[in-house]
């Protein structure tokens, strides 16, 4: 049976950020513990504890019966499970009983093992709602980024301060810590912003720094600071008047701050900016005196506590403690952040620096920078060519459209991300501009290289095409910003009721009120027509455009479905994409402009056999009574559903690979009747997502091959792969404003549509079974990776991508790092280099000769002495092992490629 319907289940979660003067934790009224008499003693002491109502301790109990029932085994203590029950239940009444760090506190766990485990109760489709699910996100998401901060805080405080006997360093910092915790809560309303963040937390260094007695400073900030600052002063009531006109503001140390920025490759400029517009008002709403010993710890301390106590989730000062509820697990600490090593003794002591997520953050920062044009905001000499080269000239529709659309983005990323942030979103917008220039003015020079021709008039005057251009960059600038991240699926996929503070894609769609099959048209040739593009860039911008085909473009009021009715009303035999091209690579000659500007390929469709009654001349003229006129095929469309194939084919076998491992001739099946839905069934699309089709197609399968596969198994598994969010199986589309489960959907919705061609495959003669789509690694291939050099294991020569990056960032971390250009030091590195590609050289020849005398590679085994070859010796040279592991995989890689090869060839 389908599992019962929850009203929570069904519901968007929207973060309602709590009031400066509202009320703590709500005052509940006491637990009756006669009431809870049926329940265990010890849950009843645990929700006293935590100062629930009756109502939250009832709801928990009942949840904790249900999940109970459901597990096949116990996967943590009962108390855990308990205090995991009541912050689901108090999240989904949305009542402030107690904060997420209480509840860590009861039960004794880390925050990341307690997130975990409430993610392991979802064990039913109606476990946990979709408003549980989305506040696990933010937390998820919000403790990253205050983990990432904390790491950088002491590292950079070791720096700032002196050690003192009386410990005066300790004290200093963490009320530092804290009020910056304070100005992060009240500054910014989208917490989770890594970058706004870091630039808030060097100011508030900058203002600890000049407050600091000099013995309490490390040499390199005592000369930095220029000369100590005054207070800020505060203005009296009579003064309130004249201030309103020109507010007092806390002088900056440019200095000073100059240095904090350099000593963490941040920008100046900006940290300036957002001390002056966020931090300065920041200092201006706090109580304090106006002694020069205003910040007193204890008052800083008070108002933290206020703000965590209305936000309810974590209290960040559990950082400076060190406390266990908020450290990272040992298992869990990255890698970068441990200190790197020397490559060699003799190797000029290159050190790599650690990529932290604020450092990796910073570096795309600066480097998006850099490869900006110098011509500012607006277009190059090129480009203001290409402008007046066109019949029509689209200057002005240029700058008015980019001064509507700058208005309409700096106001909704102030809404989303803080009220003073609107002067932030100027600046996004800005070098949004600048690469929408840069890359329009690539664009146009392909162009007139593929084409021969200098006037672009109707590509430069097509306002979809400039909109869509710019939404591009914008996307790219944001993500370079960390502001528009897919990370734990917690990005917007697409819901009526997106939370205010989430500017993840779609979000810059719906600000510029752009369709996303129109957007989806500019992403490839945008990634080609920008080289210098990270490849943390290149995969954001591919997973926009496999959103876009997942769900977003299947939206009603999308123009896919106008396409796809003209395309099927233009005859039976014709198809949006013939499954015999599936074989073929993922191989095209469309560009942005084809895409914009040619959405139909005239020629493409055939028209029927002539009428033997009808003259050759008029053949082509001739409609039935009441038959529309067949147009030529779209471009966009037969591209659009060439990816789309391909993306459904790759996450179905996917997650066959996880359930029908022992049933591989099921595979083919599912996909045959996946693919048919998709092409023949497309109004199942409207308003849902690619992989409900997908587990309801499976299932479907399942259940007429008599294979024993329920959708519990078929959810469970889903789970566990990439880019995946509940909402796709717990919040399907039956009826027009009804949603339900996945269950339901198939059983009320896609069964209904298909039962007929589902009983097919239970027939003796089954449907044809349809073409497996080629299925490309990546349709972007990265330009920037290093390359291996021919007939060498162990060398790679990358590309120079800019002469500011230091071989520690362009190149792996590998034995030896060579700059072709740049001072590298030891003159022997090149020998060396020789030396490795001369001997790599020789044993790739024996591989492939197979010489009289092959030296046999030996049998290894992995002990746990650490003993690596099959007589029980220590490797003498690490190298030489490493070496050849890299031989034997590159020989069994070559001999897979040519058995592939010859596989095709016999298919075809």
């Amino acid at each position: 049976m389908p599992p019962k319907k929850r009203n929570s289940g069904t519901t968007q979660s929207k973060e309602v950020k709590p009031s400066t003067d509202s009320p703590s934790l709500e005052k509940s009224p006491e637990l009756s513990v006669k009431k809870h008499r049926d329940k265990d003693a010890e849950f009843v002491t645990l929700c006293k504890s935590l100062r629930v109502t009756d109502l939250v301790c009832e709801r928990s109990w009942v949840l904790w019966k249900t999940v109970q029932e459901s597990m096949d085994e116990v996967i943590d203590s009962q108390k855990r499970l308990w205090g995991a029950c009541l912050f689901v239940t108090v999240t989904d009444l949305d009542v402030a009983c107690f904060t997420l760090t209480q509840v860590l506190k009861a039960v004794s766990m880390n925050i990341k093992q307690f997130l975990d485990l409430v993610k392991k109760m979802d064990v039913n489709l109606d476990t946990i709602s979709s408003k549980v699910n989305s506040a696990l996100t933010r937390l998820e998401k919000k403790y990253d980024v205050m983990l990432a901060l904390y790491q950088r805080f002491e590292k950079t405080c070791k720096k700032i301060f002196a050690l003192t006997p009386e410990g005066t360093e300790r004290e200093t910092m963490k009320t530092c810590w804290t009020m910056f915790l304070l100005a992060k809560g009240r500054t910014l309303q989208m917490e989770d912003d890594l970058v706004i963040s870091f630039q808030l937390l060097l100011c508030t260094l900058e203002l600890f720094i000049k407050r600091c007695s000099p013995g309490l400073l490390q040499p390199l900030y005592k000369s930095a600071i220029s000369k100590v600052q005054s207070p800020p002063t505060r203005t009296s009531r009579r003064n309130q008047s004249k201030a309103k006109s020109k507010p007092a503001e806390p002088e900056v140390d440019v200095q000073l701050l100059e240095t904090l920025c350099k000593e963490n490759e941040c920008n100046a400029d900006e940290v300036k900016n957002v001390y002056q517009t966020s931090f300065c008002a920041f200092l201006e709403s706090l109580d304090l005196s106006r002694s020069p010993d205003f910040l007193q710890g204890t008052d800083v301390n008070q108002q933290y506590e206020e703000h965590y106590l209305k936000s309810r989730d974590i209290d960040g000062r559990l950082f400076f403690d060190g406390d266990e509820t908020v450290l990272a697990a040992k298992d869990e600490i990255s890698q970068v952040e441990r200190t790197p090593k020397k490559s060699q003794p003799d190797e000029d002591g290159v050190i790599i620096p650690p990529q932290t997520p604020i450092r990796a953050a910073m570096t795309s920062i600066r480097l998006l920078r850099g490869d900006l044009p110098s011509t500012g905001d607006r277009p190059s000499i090129n480009l203001v060519t290409y402008f007046k080269n066109c019949t029509v000239d689209p200057t002005q529709d240029v700058q008015k459209r980019l001064e509507r659309l700058g208005l309409a983005f700096s106001q909704k990323f102030g809404e989303a991300v803080g009220p003073r942030c609107v002067v932030y979103g100027r600046q996004r917008f800005a070098l949004g501009v600048r690469l929408y220039y840069k890359v329009m003015e690539a664009m146009l020079k392909s162009e007139e290289k593929r084409l021969s021709v200098q006037n672009f008039s109707k590509l430069l005057n097509d306002s979809t095409f400039h909109t869509s251009l710019l939404a591009c960059a914008l996307e790219v600038v944001m993500a370079t910003y960390e502001e528009s991240s897919f990370k734990n699926g917690g990005c917007n996929h697409g819901g009526d009721n997106p939370a205010e503070t989430d500017v993840c894609f779609p979000w810059i769609l719906n600000v510029f009120n752009l369709t996303a099959f129109d957007f989806y048209k500019v992403i490839e040739s945008f990634i080609k027509a920008e080289p210098t593009l990270s490849k943390d860039i290149i995969k954001h911008l591919e997973t926009c455009e496999n959103l876009i085909m997942e769900k977003i473009a299947w939206r009603t009021g999308s123009p896919l479905f106008e396409l796809l009715k003209q395309e099927h009303e233009g005859g039976a035999a014709e198809q949006v994409e013939t499954p015999a091209s599936f074989s073929q690579p993922l191989q095209h000659n469309h560009t942005a402009a084809d895409l914009y500007l040619s959405p139909v390929r005239p020629g493409h469709r055939v028209l029927p056999p002539e009428s033997p009654a009808t003259p050759n001349s008029q053949a082509s003229q001739v409609q039935a009574a009441g038959q529309a006129p067949r147009l030529p095929k779209s471009n966009s469309l037969s591209l659009f559903y060439k990816k789309l194939y391909r993306l459904a084919y790759t996450r179905l076998k996917l997650l066959c690979s996880y359930l029908l491992s022992s049933h591989p001739d099921l595979e083919p099946i599912i996909w045959t009747l996946f693919q048919h839905t998709l092409q023949h069934e497309y109004e199942l699309m409207r308003d849902r997502h690619l992989d409900q089709l997908m587990m309801s197609a499976m299932y479907a399968i399942c259940k007429v091959k008599s294979v024993d596969l329920r959708f519990k198994s078929i959810v469970s598994a889903y789970k566990n792969m990439p880019n995946t969010n509940q909402e796709t199986f717990k919040h399907v589309l039956i009826t027009e404003g009804l949603y339900d489960s996945i269950i339901v959907f198939y059983n009320q919705v896609f069964m209904q549509k298909l039962k007929i061609n589902i009983l097919q495959y239970a027939s003796t003669r089954p449907p044809t079974l349809s073409p497996i789509p080629q299925i490309p690694c990546s349709p972007y291939k990265f330009s920037n990776s290093p390359l291996r050099v021919p007939g060498s294991n162990n060398v790679y020569v990358s590309p120079m991508k800019n002469s500011r990056m230091s071989p520690g960032i362009m190149t792996p971390r590998s034995r030896m790092l060579v700059s072709i250009g740049e001072s590298f030091g030891m003159g022997n590195r090149f020998q060396k280099i020789n030396q490795m590609v001369s001997s790599s050289e020789r044993s790739h020849k024996r591989t492939l000769d197979f010489g009289s005398n092959p030296k046999p590679l030996k049998r290894l085994r992995f002990d746990v002495d650490g003993q690596d070859e099959a007589d029980g010796s220590k490797s003498g040279g690490e190298s030489t092992l490493i070496q050849k592991l890299a031989e034997m995989s590159s020989t069994r890689s070559r001999m897979q490629e040519q058995k592939l090869k010859e596989d095709a060839e016999l298919k075809e």
